[in-house]
């Protein structure tokens, strides 16, 4: 599973990148618009929006990608390491069920 995160902090991003891993996640970190990032959403099984941290034009590219493609989106306020952990596990126990 790849999953996308937009918004987050600079600084969080490698334990964010740790968290996948012990999860079994691919994870793609933008943490600030980057030029044209919307076409690199559209391989991703998921995006993740840390909406306080997190432009109102990146949230709503992301959003126009997603809503598109078909692909789930959960939006959380806060963007700690614990947010992002309780927000994969969702997401990797909503795979899980669909593949049953």
């Amino acid at each position: 599973m790849c999953v996308a995160v937009i918004g987050g902090m600079d600084r969080l991003g490698s334990h964010y990148r740790r968290e996948a891993e012990r999860s079994g996640v691919e994870l793609k970190v933008f943490n600030r618009l980057e030029g044209h990032f919307a076409p690199r959403l559209k391989n991703v099984d998921a995006v993740v929006i840390f909406t306080n941290k997190v432009s109102h034009r990146a949230r709503h590219q992301a959003l126009d990608v997603a809503r598109h493609r078909n692909i789930p989106v959960i939006q959380h306020h806060s963007c700690g390491v614990c947010t992002l952990r309780e927000c994969l596990n969702r997401l990797v126990n909503q795979e899980g069920e669909t593949q049953k």
